[in-house]
């Protein structure tokens, strides 16, 4: 290939754009980050009132000397370190998702791998970017970001097509809880026997739940949308994804009663069962019913931005009260996403505004991927250097797609692919970043309910799965066809 066709086919920049990111990264970061947390704490005042105070008797101005220790233990970043942040993490991010999806992957693989890699480069001597994986700012914007995602999720979902294909989607989601689940547990109780039993019982719930998004796209991209199987698949995996909140929802009540020193019974966990149910259903039943009368009183309204502001105050105020009642905030959030149809605001798309899913569209690309760039700077490579963790790691992996093919076994229609079906149920991806996030969050007995060889052994897993499930799933959906001639020649 000759240098004008690569720069005809817009090749060659984009690679130079690559290429120079990464080395800007590499080699000019380290050195302004540590300039400027040597500026940040030893910042000149910015006042002369500023200076006098810091000079006066602390009981001249009201200040006892223990407040002004506790004050001074809160260090004060610099603004233009914050900003430094967000750069290297969209940055990061884009040129992860560019360099995956060039070989036909999803972005969220080289975003999560790039982290990986940032995280990690402490092996080959660059300490600059360590203070990042506890980055409170960073951590605060993650956490909003897995919120949007959810609820992007949401709005995609159509309850009505979920319903249309009845049962049989509803047998094929239970089956790939349920076995992934139990198969889960299991190995972490082989592999980690001196864990707690909470522990092993939270392994098996990151395997649990599918990654609708990641089977869409694919199923999209070969234009089998509207056959049986596809239907099958993505109403399965709506319900698999609401089973698998609510199994989050029972591990965190029986962990936190745990560590209450309470423990919990058969009616304890009945409860956490309810609960998780009855909020999902409420918001769902009580959510169709008032959002067309929210949206309608919001269409008399003139300003700007309504629509996107409406849904953004109903997503964040139903993660609250998912989080107030014992849930996780991604549950109300999910919720917020699927009452929203399209009907219930049609007003504001006949006076030529554009639909929620393209105004979140912008917000959710710039906050989603610094959620993965941060969960891949959580991975310690080092790990790895344990032929026991790449064992666990395999045999979790092994576990997570063996518990998905039991789904076929819940299609009982004559004439279906259920191999395509089991393999549309594989990839766990975002789902499976967020549990285990939420599993580094949690704690039994001061220690990690997910420590960080469990938590680098869930990534190799959601990597493997997510990377394995496109070409299969293609394969079989298009096996036997003209369609799979076409697709392979063309």
């Amino acid at each position: 290939m000759t240098m004008t066709s690569l720069f005809k086919k817009r090749r060659l920049p984009s690679y130079l754009l690559i290429g120079l990111g990464i080395f800007f990264i590499v080699n000019f970061v380290p050195g302004f980050i540590a300039a400027q947390e040597d500026t940040g704490q030893t910042a000149a005042p910015d006042t002369v009132m500023q200076t006098e105070a810091e000079h006066a008797p602390e009981e001249a101005i009201g200040i006892t000397p223990e407040e002004v220790a506790d004050e001074s233990e809160v260090p004060e970043k610099p603004i233009i370190l914050v900003l430094f942040e967000l750069i290297l993490f969209i940055v990061a991010a884009k040129l992860g998702g560019e360099l995956m999806e060039r070989i036909h992957q999803p972005a969220v693989l080289g975003e999560l791998i790039l982290g990986v890699v940032i995280g990690n480069l402490t092996l080959i001597g660059i300490e600059a970017f360590e203070f990042l994986e506890h980055e409170h700012f960073i951590e605060i914007l993650a956490e909003i970001g897995v919120i949007i995602l959810l609820f992007e999720v949401g709005l995609e979902t159509n309850l009505r097509e979920m319903l249309s294909v009845g049962t049989t989607s509803f047998l094929v989601a239970v089956l790939g809880v349920v076995t992934p689940f139990i198969l889960g547990w299991g190995i972490g109780a082989i592999f980690l026997p001196e864990a707690s039993v909470y522990v092993h019982i939270f392994i098996g719930a990151t395997l649990t739940a599918t990654s609708v998004g990641i089977t869409a796209r694919v199923i999209k991209d070969i234009r089998k949308l509207q056959t049986r199987e596809a239907k099958i698949i993505l109403g399965a995996a709506v319900i698999d994804d609401i089973m698998g909140l609510v199994v989050l929802a029972i591990v965190t009540g029986l962990i936190d009663a745990a560590n209450a020193g309470t423990g919990i019974d058969s009616l304890g966990v009945l409860w956490i069962v309810v609960k998780a149910l009855a909020f999902i259903t409420l918001a769902l039943l009580v959510g169709n019913k008032i959002m067309p009368g929210i949206f309608l009183a919001a269409l008399n309204m003139k300003g700007q931005g309504i629509l996107l502001s409406v849904a953004l105050v109903v997503c964040f105020g139903l993660a609250m009260a998912a989080e107030l009642i014992g849930l996780a905030g991604i549950v109300g959030a999910f919720a917020a996403g699927v009452i929203m149809e399209r009907v219930h605001y049609r007003g504001f798309m006949d006076r030529g505004e554009h639909s929620l899913e393209d105004l979140i569209y912008p917000i959710a690309s710039f906050l989603v991927p610094i959620f993965f760039v941060h969960m891949g700077l959580k991975v310690d490579l080092s790990t790895f250097g344990d032929l026991n963790v790449l064992i666990f790691a395999g045999f979790l992996t092994l576990a997570a797609i063996i518990g998905k093919q039991a789904c076929s076994l819940g299609v009982y229609e004559k004439g279906l692919n259920k191999l395509s079906i089991g393999f549309g149920m594989i990839p766990r991806g975002e789902v499976g970043l967020i549990f285990a996030k939420i599993g580094q969050s949690l704690t039994l007995g001061g220690v990690a309910v997910v420590s960080a060889p469990t938590y680098s052994a869930v990534i190799i897993m959601v990597i493997v799965t997510t990377l394995v499930t496109p070409p299969i799933l293609k394969r079989s959906l298009l096996k036997k066809s003209k369609d799979f001639y076409a697709a392979e020649n063309g």
